[in-house]
């Protein structure tokens, strides 16, 4: 799929089939992880793949506002190291890059951020010195997605050349 129709289709899921994904995409999309950009290109994110079933029940008992990742076929603890002021940005591309290369293969996701760090450290052994900042939960869709999102007008989040400057002006320039 054009990464372009990737993004623009790519709708949060909660809700999943009980079909499979098969090894070669999870790795895939663990590649898309490792392959992401990160800050000075320290790379200090590290990232725990979670499948079994009882340990996906252990996700959702520590979490906080994704206990729905019980139902997923997989899910990816993203841990970053906190010295780094921008550990939560590295996160988020992570995560980004992940759930865009999921959905090229029609493997949905959504992500969440709040965790019970201490069950989640030890449930997970997780070093003190990394913070586990985004679980991301991947699956087949269980419902059609329509593909439509419901977004802002274009020139009502983005502007030209200061805040408030009227993207029209670039109407006609293509």
């Amino acid at each position: 799929m054009d990464a372009y129709q990737c993004v623009v289709s790519k709708l949060d899921v909660r809700e999943f089939d009980s079909k499979a994904v098969p090894t070669e995409v999870k790795l895939k999309i663990l590649e898309a992880a490792r392959m992401t950009g990160s800050g000075m290109n320290i790379q200090h994110w590290r990232f725990i793949l979670v499948e079994k079933r009882e340990n996906l029940r252990k996700l959702a008992e520590d979490s906080i506002t994704g206990k729905w990742v019980s139902g997923a076929n997989f899910a990816v603890i993203v841990l970053t190291d906190p010295k780094y002021g921008f550990h939560l940005i590295d996160a988020g591309r992570a995560a980004q890059d992940m759930q865009i290369a999921a959905w090229n293969y029609g493997v949905a996701s959504c992500l969440y951020t709040g965790i019970n760090r201490e069950t989640l450290q030890k449930d997970f052994t997780i070093p003190n010195d990394l913070n586990p900042s985004i679980v991301v939960a991947f699956g087949y869709p269980a419902a059609k997605l329509s593909g439509t999102k419901n977004r802002k007008p274009l020139r009502e989040l983005a502007f030209l050349e200061s805040y408030g400057g009227n993207l029209d002006r670039l109407e006609g320039q293509t």
